[in-house]
């Protein structure tokens, strides 16, 4: 069963059960999701209409096949190089704005099942109220700084809150993973589950509220969420537009575009 917008996006799978439970299933084509222009557009709008949903009593979001979102750097590169006009960074600036209000804007429970590695847009499964996450996963930010891209799309406001500030800008600035343990330790996941347990997982917990007074449940998220709400609202918008003047800057600039990996510069 599918609610009457599931049909409209070509980025994700949507369907919604008995109780109320609405499964958000990103993918590309039957595939991971890669992450460009399509996602970037569609998503904001797909949130929107989840949230103005109140037939849906939880939500859980998960990805396809063995990669939560599949990074296709030649898209985030073309970016940094400056390729992009000022009307389309606008535009990426109106659906960055959207893509984070409009999944905050979802007034009920949120599952994230990480079902692989995702190493762009982790925010999005981070934002969740409860994030499992399958053994081989890590959490990467690999499109922006080891792009040559500015993080001002909502990792600046998101890890720092889940790591530290210090600890966040050295993820950010090196491009570093964290594996699933280290997530679970240090409080960016809520569950490590097998591969094969994972979706069970997320629908225990999302049924076990989804028959809970509705009011209840949806005043406990806004409690949840109140705080990212504020802060997305004070740091989002200047951070993208801080992206789009570098990336715009891209055209004028000949020399690299990106630092080069960690690994390779000498230490001694």
């Amino acid at each position: 069963m599918s609610p009457e917008y599931a049909t409209r996006f070509k980025t994700a799978a949507v369907s919604i059960d008995d109780l109320g439970v609405l499964t958000i299933r990103l993918h590309s084509r039957g595939g991971p999701l890669g992450w460009n222009g399509l996602p970037h557009r569609e998503l904001p709008e797909l949130f929107a209409n989840v949230a103005a949903d109140r037939n849906v009593r939880a939500v859980i979001l998960t990805g396809t096949g063995d990669r939560f979102i599949d990074l296709i750097p030649s898209f985030e590169e073309g970016v940094a190089r400056g390729e992009a006009t000022a009307a389309m960074m606008d535009e990426g600036l109106f659906e960055g704005n959207r893509l984070m209000s409009a999944l905050l804007g979802i007034e009920v429970p949120i599952i994230a099942a990480v079902n692989g590695p995702v190493d762009v847009h982790a925010e999005l499964a981070l934002l969740s109220d409860i994030v499992l996450c399958t053994r081989d996963t890590y959490f990467q930010d690999a499109a922006h700084v080891p792009l040559g891209l500015v993080p001002g799309d909502g990792v600046q406001v998101v890890w720092p809150m889940l790591l530290g500030i210090n600890r966040a800008r050295y993820f950010l600035l090196t491009g570093q993973k964290i594996a699933a343990a280290e997530a679970l330790q240090l409080g960016v996941v809520s569950e490590v589950v097998a591969a094969e347990a994972l979706t069970d997982r997320a629908v225990a917990h999302a049924r076990r509220l989804a028959v809970c007074n509705p009011v209840f449940v949806r005043n406990t998220r806004l409690v949840f969420i109140h705080q990212l709400r504020r802060a997305m609202a004070a740091d989002l918008s200047a951070g993208l537009a801080l992206e789009a003047v570098a990336s715009l800057s891209g055209a004028n600039w000949d020399g690299p575009s990106a630092p080069e990996p960690i690994d390779t510069i000498a230490t001694t």
